[in-house]
């Protein structure tokens, strides 16, 4: 089989990438708007970019052209947000921040989770999360109808037990296991099945 993208619908494109680049980490973004609304969605265009300075990337996309998604406008007017990491416990509340709502509409309440103050920056962090990633806007990048958000981490929660606190590897006894995103619409994977190469 063989696709010549310059032939290919934009949905197709999606709908193929998003099914063979697989998994994909999620990005659990919340962010605050200049007006104090907080806003939670979730992205699997994202991963770490780097270690000096430590850097993320994320693309959020765009409600309609040239018009950013909430998340994407609320990041370029305060230059700071947050990366939840997501477990199991936390799928539901993920999914269920995915839908569509209006700009004035908080997900984090809607969805009952905990938000608390970051240390470093504006936007709260969800309690629940087994990690958290204070973030300062350094950098977007605009490539047709694509937007990719770089940051820089200021701060790491991480709940206690995951990391080894004398060597930082990751504890194996902690049961940390973050979803993957898979597949449109709806396909995530687990990360309990892992093994030693």
């Amino acid at each position: 089989m063989h696709l010549d993208f310059a032939q290919t619908e934009p949905k197709d494109r999606y709908k193929v990438l998003t099914a063979l680049v697989v998994p994909r980490p999620i990005a659990w973004v919340s962010s605050i708007s200049p007006e104090g609304i907080t806003n939670l969605a979730p992205f699997s265009f994202f991963s770490v970019m780097g270690s000096r300075p430590p850097i993320v990337a994320f693309a959020p996309g765009n409600k309609s052209p040239n018009i950013p998604k909430d998340t994407a406008r609320n990041i370029l007017e305060t230059r700071e947000y947050v990366i939840n990491l997501v477990d199991e416990t936390t799928a539901s509340h993920m999914v269920e921040s995915a839908k569509p709502h209006d700009a004035d509409i908080s997900e984090i309440d809607l969805t009952h989770l905990t938000a608390i103050p970051s240390l470093a920056v504006c936007a709260p962090r969800i309690a629940e999360a087994p990690v958290s990633m204070e973030c300062k806007h350094l950098q977007e990048i605009k490539i047709g109808e694509n937007r990719m958000v770089i940051g820089e981490i200021l701060h790491l929660h991480i709940k206690d037990g995951i990391l080894d606190p004398e060597t930082l590897h990751l504890n194996p006894e902690a049961n940390y296991a973050p979803l993957g995103r898979m597949a449109s619409p709806d396909n995530y994977c687990r990360t309990i099945d892992q093994f030693r190469l």
